[in-house]
């Protein structure tokens, strides 16, 4: 096949949706590779998941830099020298400027759980239990400098059992977010997904049957 697409997947945690990308790179048949992780926690889980697959990573710990422009130009120019092309956020617990997105236009991507524009932010499952939803979920966007505020890619719906707390919530969530977000990376590093006009874009194929939603009540 065709050289893949190179992807910079940014963390902070303890990396279970780029175990999720990592494991769609690793099929022969993915157009995209991780080319490097990076993250601004030193101690972050995710980094021994990137060494176990064999990708590069580089630890920027932004308590070391001075400003935000600081900090953001090192991990700019980290991505470009590593031939970068595409960016995900995996986990990654910072909001990033317009000036660093520029680098990448149109071309970051993140995955948050809830069914945007409903709780942006830390903790949405959380606030979709104390709000009393019935339906959960979650979202992949483009990224733009706000909190969790750029054009909606795609969405995944779970139920909110009346059991649920937390972390079941969470669980239930979590794999659909595996199962969404490399979906997303394929469309969008093989041209089927863009950012136009402020909207996300799909070109018609087959490819994007696979993005419909699953019925709420659905298992597995």
């Amino acid at each position: 096949m065709s050289a893949r697409t190179k992807v910079g997947v940014l963390v902070s945690g303890s990396g279970s949706n780029l175990q999720a990308l990592l494991d769609a790179c690793a099929r022969p048949d993915f157009p995209a590779e991780v080319a490097v992780v990076v993250s601004n926690v030193p101690t972050a889980f995710a980094l021994e998941r990137a060494r176990k697959a064999g990708v590069p990573t580089v630890v920027l710990d932004h308590k070391t830099f001075g400003a935000r422009a600081d900090f953001e130009k090192a991990l700019g120019e980290t991505l470009v020298s590593a031939g970068v092309e595409w960016v995900c956020l995996a986990g990654f617990m910072r909001l990033l400027g317009a000036d660093f997105l520029g680098r990448f236009p149109g071309k970051v991507l993140n995955i948050h759980p809830s069914l945007l524009p409903a709780f942006p932010g830390m903790h949405a499952q959380r606030q979709a239990l104390e709000r009393g939803v019935k339906l959960a979920g979650c979202t992949v966007h483009f990224v733009d400098p706000g909190t969790d505020t750029g054009p909606i890619i795609a969405q995944a719906v779970v139920p909110v059992l009346p059991e649920d707390d937390e972390a079941t919530l969470t669980a239930r969530i979590l794999k659909e977010e595996h199962r969404l977000y490399p979906l997303v990376v394929k469309l969008a590093t093989t041209g089927a997904v863009r950012l136009e006009g402020g909207r996300a874009v799909t070109t018609t194929g087959p490819a994007l049957g696979e993005l419909s939603l699953r019925n709420p009540g659905e298992p597995g």
